[in-house]
């Protein structure tokens, strides 16, 4: 046999064996970190799109809705006809 060359074990000790894990659990975690670091990522990216959406709509809704209060105080009777004739077809619909 030549001397030079350098051959694994096949019986490890116990210590080169929890070594030898702990290089490949020490890599798995790295992977797992990684991955949770970019899902968290993602998760924020996500998170400030919808609530500056939400944030739109909220002001959309309060728009309109004041929109709507006007045209309910200037026309009141035109607001109860409308009222009236749509709570009809949807009675109608639903029958």
């Amino acid at each position: 046999m030549n001397a030079d060359t350098t051959t694994q074990n096949p019986f490890p000790t116990s210590t080169e064996a929890s070594s030898a894990a702990n290089g490949s659990l020490n890599g798995d975690a790295n992977r797992v970190r990684r991955m949770a670091q970019s899902l968290h990522e993602a998760v924020d990216s996500l998170e400030q799109k919808f609530g500056s959406g939400s944030e739109r709509i909220m002001g959309l809704q309060e728009e309109y809705g004041n929109m709507a209060r006007d045209q309910v105080r200037a026309n009141p009777l035109a607001a109860l006809g409308a009222a009236f004739a749509a709570g009809f077809i949807i009675a109608k619909i639903l029958r």
